[in-house]
C-alpha cells in the first residue's frame, strides 16, 4: 500500500487514464443487450479507486477536461439549435422545454421537502435526466459561491454520488418507456403507427425509388445511332429515372452536353444513373460500346454532404429537390443520416440542419448539388486548433460574467460558457465553412476524453465522501430518481399528443432525443420495425443538450441557503 500512496501522491494521473480505461472498457460490456455506458462505469471506477488514498488534481485539469466535453457538444449541437427556432420544428422545442422544465420542478420539490442541498439535488437531475453535462455546470456554479475548500469538496462529493446512484436507473427506465409505455400511454400501436406514417410520407403511394434510391449507380458509353437527331433534353426524359448524358465526344473533340444539344449519327456518349436504365437504354440510344478512355473522365463517387443550409431546415426532400433544381442532374441520394441513424426516404422525408446525405454520382455534379445543401465531410480535414482554442477561451471569459439570482452572486462558469462558445463556433462553421473544421471522429474524440477525464477526476478527488454519501442516501436517491426520469417523460408524452398534436412516432423518437438518450431511439426503430421514429431525434437532441446542462446553475442557485 506504500507503494500505492507513493504513486497517488506522485503522480495521480496515472490512476485518472486507469479509471477512463476501465470504465470504458465496463462501459461497452453487455449484459442482456444492455450496457451501463461509459460516463457511469468511469465514475464508479474512478469512486471505488478514491478508496486508495486521497487524489488530488489541479482545478485547470478539470476546467480544461470539461470545457472541451461541453464545447463540443455546442458545436455539434450549435446548426441544429439555432435552425430550430423555426416554425417548422415549434412543437419538437416545446417538448424538449417541457421535458426540461418538467424534471427540474421534481428535483426543486425533492430538494425543498428533503433539504437536499446543491450538490446532491444537482447530481440527482445530472443522473435521473441523463445529461452528464450538469455534473460540470453544477461544479463550477458552486465554485462561484466562495465556499471553504472542504465544504465544496463535500458538495462534488454529493454531486457523484447523486449521479452514481441514479444515472444508470434513468437511463434504463427511459430505455424500457420510450419504446413500450409511451406508445400505451398515447394508445396507439407503434408498429402499425409507423406503417401509417411511411405511408403518408410517400403521399399514399409506394415512394419512387427512382428519385431517391441508390441502385447500383455507373455509367456506359454508347455510339449515337437511333437518338440522332433528338436533344439530350428527350433523350433523358425517354430514358427516365433521372439518367443523364455526362459526356458527349465527337470526332474526338468534347461537346458540353447542354440539355438543348443536338446528338448527331457517330457521336460517343455516356450516360450515367441506374445499372437497370442504363441496360434499358441501348434502343433509344444505340450500341454500346467499349469506351474506357472516354469512361475513366467521368470519375464516380459516394460523397457525405453535411446539411447546414437553415433554407431547406424542415423541407421535404421533393422540396429541396426543387429548390436545388438542376444543380441535382445527376445526383443520387443514397442514404439520408440522422444522429448516427438511417432515416427512411420518401418525398415528403424532412430534411434538418444537420442531417449527413450520402451523394452518388459523379465528382464534378456531386459537388455542384452539394454546394446547395450544406458542406462535403472530408476524411481528410484537419481540426482547426486556432478556432477551438479561441473558441473556448472565449466562453471561458464569458463564463466569468457574473449576474445574481435572489441574493446569490453567480455566473455563467466556464462550463456554461464553454456551451454557449460552442453554439455560436459551431452555428459560425456552418455558415462559413472554411473556417473551423472539426472532424466528427475529433469531435467525439474530445468529447470521449474530455468528459472521461473530468469525471474520472471528480470520482478519485471525491471518492471516500461520494462513497459515504452513496451509502447513507442511496435508497432515498433511488426513489427520488425513478420520479425524475418518468414523470418528465409521462408529461411530455401527453403534452405532445393530446397538446401539440404531434404524430406519436416521431413523438417516441422526440422523447428519445429530448433526453440525449441515443439507444431509446435504436430500440423504438426496433419495435416498430421502421425508422420512422429517428424523424423526430435531431430537433429535440439539440435543444436537450443545451436546456438540460443549464439546469446545472440554476439549481445550485435555487437550493443554495448560504
Amino acid at each position: 500500500m506504500d507503494t500505492v500512496r507513493w504513486i497517488i501522491a506522485t503522480a495521480p494521473e496515472i490512476f485518472l487514464l486507469l479509471a477512463i480505461a476501465l470504465g470504458t472498457i465496463l462501459g461497452r460490456v453487455k449484459l442482456l443487450g444492455f450496457s451501463f455506458g461509459t460516463t457511469a462505469c468511469t465514475l464508479i471506477v474512478a469512486v471505488l479507486i478514491g478508496q486508495l488514498g486521497s487524489f488530488t488534481f489541479p482545478s485547470v485539469l478539470r476546467v480544461v477536461l470539461f470545457s472541451l466535453f461541453v464545447f463540443t457538444i455546442g458545436y455539434r449541437s450549435g446548426p441544429e439549435f439555432f435552425a430550430s427556432l423555426s416554425v417548422q420544428t415549434l412543437a419538437q422545442v416545446a417538448l424538449a422545454l417541457v421535458l426540461g422544465g418538467t424534471g427540474l420542478a421534481i428535483v426543486l420539490i425533492f430538494a425543498f421537502a428533503f433539504g437536499l442541498d446543491p450538490g446532491t439535488a444537482s447530481g440527482l437531475a445530472a443522473g435521473a435526466l441523463t445529461q452528464s453535462s450538469v455534473i460540470g455546470t453544477a461544479s463550477g456554479a458552486l465554485s462561484q459561491l466562495g465556499l471553504p475548500k472542504a465544504a465544496l469538496e463535500q458538495q462534488e462529493a454529493n454531486i457523484a454520488a447523486g449521479y452514481a446512484v441514479t444515472y444508470v436507473l434513468g437511463y434504463i427506465l427511459t430505455l424500457i418507456y420510450v419504446p413500450l409505455f409511451a406508445p400505451k400511454l398515447m394508445g396507439i400501436n407503434l408498429k402499425e403507427e409507423a406503417k401509417k406514417l411511411e405511408i403518408e410520407l410517400s403521399g399514399g403511394k409506394p415512394p419512387k425509388a427512382e428519385n431517391l434510391h441508390y441502385r447500383k449507380f455507373q455509367a456506359r458509353a454508347y455510339r449515337v445511332a437511333a437518338a440522332a437527331g433528338r436533344t439530350v433534353r428527350a433523350i433523358e426524359d425517354e430514358i427516365g429515372s433521372r439518367t443523364v448524358i455526362e459526356r458527349i465526344v465527337r470526332e474526338n473533340a468534347d461537346i458540353e452536353p447542354h440539355p438543348d444539344t443536338v446528338l448527331e449519327a457517330g457521336d460517343d456518349i455516356v450516360i450515367a444513373g441506374r445499372t437497370a436504365a442504363i441496360v434499358a437504354a441501348r434502343p433509344v440510344i444505340g450500341t454500346e460500346i467499349d469506351a474506357d478512355e472516354i469512361l475513366k473522365a467521368i470519375p464516380g463517387n459516394v460523397i457525405d454532404v453535411l446539411v447546414d443550409s437553415r433554407k431547406l431546415h424542415g423541407r421535404s426532400l421533393q422540396e429541396v429537390a426543387d429548390r436545388v433544381g438542376d444543380n441535382a442532374r445527376g445526383v443520387f441520394l443514397r442514404t439520408l443520416t440522422r444522429m448516427g441513424h438511417e432515416v427512411p426516404l420518401s418525398p415528403d422525408t424532412r430534411l434538418y440542419v444537420g442531417d449527413v446525405m450520402t451523394l452518388v454520382g459523379s465528382t464534378r455534379n456531386i459537388e455542384r448539388a452539394a454546394a446547395q445543401v450544406g458542406q462535403i465531410l472530408r476524411s481528410g480535414d484537419r481540426t482547426d486548433i486556432a478556432f477551438l482554442a479561441t473558441g473556448i477561451a472565449a466562453g471561458l471569459l464569458a463564463g466569468l460574467v457574473g449576474f445574481r439570482v435572489g441574493g446569490i452572486a453567480l455566473s455563467l462558469g466556464g462550463g456554461g460558457g464553454a456551451l454557449i462558445a460552442g453554439l455560436v463556433c459551431g452555428w459560425l462553421r456552418s455558415r462559413r465553412p472554411t473556417m473551423g473544421a472539426l472532424p466528427p471522429a475529433a469531435q467525439q474524440t474530445l468529447s470521449d476524453l474530455g468528459l472521461g477525464g473530468f469525471i474520472a477526476a471528480i470520482g478519485l478527488g471525491n471518492g471516500h465522501a461520494a462513497w459515504v454519501a452513496i451509502q447513507a442516501h442511496g435508497v432515498l436517491l433511488v426513489g427520488m430518481g425513478l420520479v425524475v426520469t418518468l414523470v418528465p417523460l409521462i408529461v411530455a408524452t401527453l403534452f405532445a399528443y393530446h397538446v401539440l398534436r404531434m404524430n406519436p412516432v416521431i413523438t417516441c423518437g422526440a422523447l428519445a432525443g429530448a433526453m440525449t438518450v441515443d439507444a431509446a431511439v435504436t430500440g423504438c426503430c426496433d419495435v416498430a420495425e421502421s425508422q420512422t421514429p429517428v424523424l423526430g431525434v435531431a430537433v429535440p437532441y439539440a435543444v436537450g443538450n443545451v436546456v438540460l446542462t443549464v439546469l446545472g446553475p440554476i439549481i445550485v442557485a435555487l437550493t443554495y441557503t448560504g
